[in-house]
């Protein structure tokens, strides 16, 4: 099994800063933060969940999580689709992470991803089903994670629409 050493890498960078004080204890000090990923000039403002006094205004490091593995396997659908001639008309998902209290570490030990998939006549469901797996299975944050991830599609053939 090759480590990737032997090709060229692909390298993201991201930063994150905080600024305040800590002397009032955990109680006290501000988890607001922001993050930049360069060569990207969008900055995001950050903070940790609610649950640990985080500002529920703002995303945190676990939605992020989250998030990244949907867009991941949105964007490997969209690929693995345009490949293979389907035409996607529409994909929305509704992931969901889960963070129980009660296992140590305390991480995500799961995240289920839902999308609903709708593509032009053609293909039958079974086939898009298919290229959702396979797409699960170049999803490159997958791929990264320990944590189980499970995607659920809902396909959708549009009768009114051609290939």
């Amino acid at each position: 099994m090759s480590t990737g050493d032997d090709f060229p890498s692909h390298k993201y960078t991201a930063r994150c800063r905080w600024s305040g004080s800590t002397i009032g204890g955990y109680q006290a000090y501000n988890r607001t933060h922001s993050a930049l990923a360069p060569p990207s000039t969008h900055h995001l403002d950050l903070s940790s969940d609610v649950a640990f006094r985080g500002d529920p205004n703002l995303l945190n490091p676990e939605q992020l999580v989250v998030l990244a593995a949907a867009s991941c396997q949105l964007l490997s659908f969209l690929a693995v689709a345009a490949r293979a001639r389907i035409n996607v008309l529409d994909y929305e998902d509704e992931a969901i992470g889960v963070m129980p209290e009660g296992v140590a570490p305390m991480r995500i030990t799961s995240i289920s991803l839902r999308p609903t998939i709708r593509v032009a006549a053609g293909p039958s469901a079974g086939r898009v089903r298919h290229l959702v797996e396979v797409a699960h299975r170049e999803c490159f944050v997958a791929n990264s994670l320990r944590t189980d991830i499970d995607v659920i599609p809902e396909v959708t053939i549009d009768s009114a629409t051609s290939a």
